[in-house]
């Protein structure tokens, strides 16, 4: 909805400053599942969630996939080394590049922490009927085109 000609800024109608602060409390909530049961902090479970995901990933695309900086994933992956949950290895065509995978013990985990969080999402969601579920996620979707659009318009300008 475009703004109106008052200079005035309402936040709770601004959209980033809800989506954003709706995101936080969100994350939050759902930390209470795998922070008291399973001891992992926001970071741990945004890294072992990707890796279920997609398997084997670089540090460097957690940090893209993840929207966390470079130090936060840093932490949060020897955590996840010391505790076992994860492996490293090296890459065979190129040294300097660390695959990290999930470990058995990081798999164990998420065949317990997955289906509560899956049950989570669906007592947040329940208000919603199948067709608004989906099209939430289409205007999120668009949302985030914007985004791109934004961020790429912004980047032309400083260059």
């Amino acid at each position: 909805m475009p703004p109106d000609d008052d200079a005035k800024l309402d936040l709770e109608g601004f959209l980033p400053y809800r989506l954003s602060n709706l995101a936080e409390r969100i994350s939050q909530a759902l930390s209470s599942i795998y922070a008291e049961q399973f001891d992992l902090t926001i970071a741990q479970w945004r890294i072992v969630a990707w890796l279920q995901q997609e398997g084997t990933l670089t540090a460097k695309r957690i940090c893209q996939l993840t929207a966390m900086d470079k130090a936060r994933v840093s932490r949060a992956v020897s955590q996840l080394l010391e505790r076992e949950l994860i492996e490293r290895r090296r890459d065979p065509d190129d040294q300097r590049t660390l695959w990290l995978s999930l470990a058995p013990d990081g798999l164990a985990l998420l065949d317990e922490l997955i289906p509560r969080a899956l049950d989570w999402e669906s007592q947040l969601t329940e208000t919603l009927s199948a067709t608004e579920y989906r099209e939430l996620f289409r205007l999120l979707a668009k949302v985030d085109s914007g985004l791109a659009r934004c961020i790429s318009a912004a980047t032309t300008r400083q260059t």
